[in-house]
């Protein structure tokens, strides 16, 4: 982002002239903000200020070296299996290889950091066949700046035209009753495919962008357009210090009950625009919850559970944090800073860099170190630490793009042949001080008390571990003006006829089948008033929560592999599934050993090797005989723990769903030993390093643990020598069906409950939670809503799998064994879609 709102500071400024003010106010209006803040936080030393910023330099060094030493010239480095991704020859992950073409895309994405220079970078390449007809909203707006800055560069108009164009579309489109947009748009006909909206994934850039290009190309209606956007997203969206999804057409609705960390950004550009206090609150909970998990898990739920674990190693935190420190000065931000720096060292930095993490919750890795890494997160943190005269150029003559891409401000005066006005609609008319065409003054900003922002961010100190109330129930305010909702989920008996009759009022019709299953539909046409049907769609809405609530507390978490001996030292964590039986790591201290491979490998008969194994952990093959048979064998051998490999060659914990190893139906009390289970790709890694270097220990526990820093200074005695589907709930006329069936029913997978009591004390055998089918007819819009566990944490989001049955086969592959990925997938359309739209955002 740049460092202004390309407003004048204090007065306001003629329409006219405003837009060649931008360059020269650019600079001017944070560096003011900045010497405001006196007090608060204890002052950082510009000497512990330059110590972190070689730290930063360090951490660069050590993930480009070992990118250029490994991976070049392909796109991206795999960090622990050190060796580069290329297209095809590793397993795909969908739309987000499409960048990938052995460009040296990690080399282009860091050159204007390793200078600290515009992006020629490619678009796509072989990504699209030409036929789709959707994209996301972020995709289609976050064009102008780059495009822009070409057309300017080169003299070429048709680029500016083109990407405007684009924009042009997106704002003609919008909801007009809410001014918001959908996230996925069909790009034939205009209509919006996903009508939820938030600040995250898949809609953020595209707010970034039409602020920025009023900042580096002065046209006013791109603000008229950011503004009328922002009023709306303030409205409805924002919910201090949540900021959450709602339905585009009935705003006051929220469509998910969970946040995606790209939304991380959405401080850095409120400061942008100058409304800093939503930015400190978002910011301070954001924090919070890095604080408990180390990462910002890729999505959490209204009360600060993880929903999906993953972390990419984001950048966008990194951002905001910069920005608000600019903004305020406040030296609270430098120890933010510091915190992130000393969590990547601690649990993302392995020899070969740094991995992403696949669980935050483990601390297990993902075999990735995405460029935007090193484009962005090392140039904000080492931004965060510098001093004007640390870098080699003005930061202030330039504005970031989303990918952190340094673009001049004086483009805004070069080559000006496109018509400066965008011929759209005419504008909400907004009566908002905050809009005024000023930058907005410190002393407003900070009204003459310099401990404001220190102010503003106390009460949510706690917040995460207090835990706020659940954002899926906007409550009384967002629906009956005041009044109570007439019936929540949680009281809802369905012998009660008074619960009835209110059922029937919000159009939702109770259905007991015959099979004893109790089957709840909305249709919101049925409804008394369109106030009922929100309250019906509401009721809905908690229903699906108290089902995801129960779904999770059935659920068994991942666990950690963590190889602790040289040369790793605790900085490789491999995700591994849990058994059902043996000793529970959750409850009992971790297991550390050194691993042994067991023969014969099945672990499927009385071991003949028993003193290679005695007191280790061993090391089994999956197939031919019960999970449970496998750890007998090895606990009579006197093995202290085991791990059994996946036999189906290229599965991995990336691709496939989380595994849960199952007994036998009979007593296994008897088994002592933790057992933990590693698909193919995580179980070479063990494998690999036990050819390299014949004694390997491992620890087997819930959660990665902190490294043994002792251990780590014998190998490295100095730091300079070390070289990391949501498809959108259509809400405008809906219908939602809840299944309340039996766990034992392999048909079906849905809410399960007793018919006399929907309340969450009776749903004692709560089964996984898949979407209904969709109807309609030429009369209503009959819409089912996807149960897919809104609420829940990653463990929940991706199936698990237990396998219970004999492996008589030993060829058996993995996709015979279990549940076809495909079917697992289409299970979870929704949350899936989401996920990755947010990995196609940072493409």
């Amino acid at each position: 982002m740049s460092e202004a709102g390309g407003r004048g500071c204090g007065s306001p400024v003629p329409q006219r002239a405003r837009w060649r003010l931008v360059a020269a106010t650019a600079a001017f209006c944070l560096v003011s903000a900045t010497s405001v803040w006196t007090a608060g936080a204890e002052p950082m030393s510009r000497e512990e200020k330059q110590k972190l910023g070689n730290q930063v330099l360090e951490m660069f060094d050590h993930a480009y070296g070992n990118y250029m030493e490994h991976a070049y010239p392909a796109d991206e480095l795999m960090p622990l299996t050190c060796r580069g991704r290329v297209r095809g020859q590793e397993p795909s992950r969908g739309d987000v290889d499409d960048a990938l073409g052995k460009f040296s895309l990690t080399l282009i994405d860091s050159l204007d950091t390793l200078v600290i220079n515009l992006k020629f970078g490619i678009r796509k390449p072989e990504a699209r066949t030409g036929t789709e007809t959707d994209t996301c909203t972020a995709c289609a707006g976050t064009l102008i700046l780059e495009f822009a800055a070409l057309s300017r560069f080169t003299g070429a108009t048709i680029f500016e035209e083109y990407a405007r164009k684009a924009l042009d579309f997106l704002w003609e489109k919008r909801q007009r009753s809410s001014n918001l947009v959908g996230v996925t748009i069909n790009i034939h006909t205009g209509d919006w495919v996903r009508k939820d909206s938030g600040v995250g994934a898949g809609i953020d850039s595209y707010y970034e962008y039409l602020l920025k290009a009023y900042v580096l190309l002065g046209d006013d209606s791109f603000l008229e357009r950011f503004n009328t956007h922002y009023d709306a997203i303030m409205r409805y969206i924002s919910q201090p210090p949540l900021l959450l999804d709602v339905h585009i057409h009935k705003p006051m609705l929220n469509a998910r009950t969970w946040m995606d960390a790209l939304l991380a950004f959405f401080p850095g550009l409120q400061v942008l625009k100058g409304d800093i206090r939503p930015a400190i609150e978002t910011h301070e909970m954001l924090y919070q919850v890095i604080k408990k998990h180390n990462f910002l898990p890729e999505a959490f739920t209204t009360d600060f559970r993880v929903h999906w674990a993953q972390h990419p190693l984001r950048p966008e935190f990194a951002e905001s944090t910069y920005f608000l420190y600019k903004a305020t000065g406040d030296p609270y931000y430098l120890e933010v800073g510091k915190t992130l720096i000393e969590n990547l060292n601690k649990y993302a930095r392995v020899p070969c860099g740094f991995a992403a993490m696949k669980d935050v919750r483990t601390g297990s890795h993902e075999d990735r170190m995405d460029s935007f890494f090193l484009a962005e997160m090392f140039k904000y943190l080492y931004l965060l630490f510098a001093d004007k005269e640390d870098i080699i150029f003005d930061i202030e003559d330039y504005i970031f793009t989303t990918e952190a891409h340094l673009l001049p401000l004086w483009l805004s005066t070069t080559n000006q042949s496109i018509s400066k006005k965008n011929t759209t609609s005419e504008y909400t008319e907004l009566d908002d001080s905050n809009f005024d065409w000023t930058c907005p003054n410190t002393q407003i900003l900070f009204p003459n008390d310099p401990l404001y922002a220190q102010s503003i961010r106390e009460p949510l100190k706690n917040v995460v571990d207090k835990s706020c109330p659940r954002g899926i129930i906007r409550v009384e305010e967002s629906f009956r003006s005041g009044a109570k909702p007439p019936l929540r989920a949680r009281d809802f008996m369905a012998t009660n006829p008074e619960h009835l009759e209110i059922l029937k009022k919000m159009g939702v019709s109770l259905i007991h089948l015959k099979d004893g299953r109790v089957q709840l539909v909305q249709h919101a046409i049925q409804a008394a008033s369109s106030i009922d049907a929100e309250d019906g769609l509401r009721f809905m809405q908690e229903m699906i929560e108290l089902s995801s609530q129960q779904q999770k507390e059935q659920q068994l978490p991942p666990r950690a592999v963590q190889i602790v001996s040289h040369p790793f030292f605790g900085r490789v964590v491999l995700t591994a599934g849990p058994a059902q039986f043996g000793l529970d790591l959750s409850k009992h201290k971790e297991t550390r050993g050194f691993v042994a491979s067991s023969k014969p490998s099945n672990g499927c008969s009385e071991l003949t090797n028993p003193e290679a194994v005695m007191g280790k952990i061993a090391l089994i093959q999956r197939g031919q005989c019960m999970f449970a048979e496998k750890a007998r064998n090895i606990q009579n051998a006197g093995a202290i723990g085991g791990i059994v490999i996946d036999d189906n060659e290229g599965s991995s914990s990336d691709t496939a769903p989380l595994f849960q190893m199952a007994g036998d139906g009979k007593d296994t009390d008897d088994i002592k030993i933790p057992m933990l289970f590693l698909f193919s790709k995580e179980g070479s890694i063990i494998l690999d390093a036990i050819r390299e270097y014949e004694e390997v220990e491992v620890l087997l526990s819930d959660k990665a643990k902190d490294r043994d820093p002792e251990m780590e200074n014998e190998e490295q005695p100095s730091s300079e020598n070390d070289s990391q589907n949501q498809s959108g709930e259509q809400i405008s006329s809906s219908s939602q069906e809840v299944d309340l069936v039996d766990q034992e029913s392999s048909e079906e997978n849905s809410l399960n409950s007793h018919p006399e009591s929907l309340s969450l004390a009776d749903m004692d055998n709560a089964a996984s939670i898949s979407p209904s089918e969709q109807t309609s007819n030429p009369t209503e819009n009959h819409e089912t809503t996807n149960l897919n566990g809104e609420c829940t944490d990653l463990d929940n989001q991706l199936q698990e799998q237990s396998e219970t049955e004999e492996d008589s086969n030993p060829n058996v592959s993995w996709g015979k064994k279990v549940q076809p990925i495909d079917s697992i997938l289409a299970d979870w359309n929704e949350d899936i879609e989401a996920f990755e739209m947010m990995e196609k955002d940072e493409l």
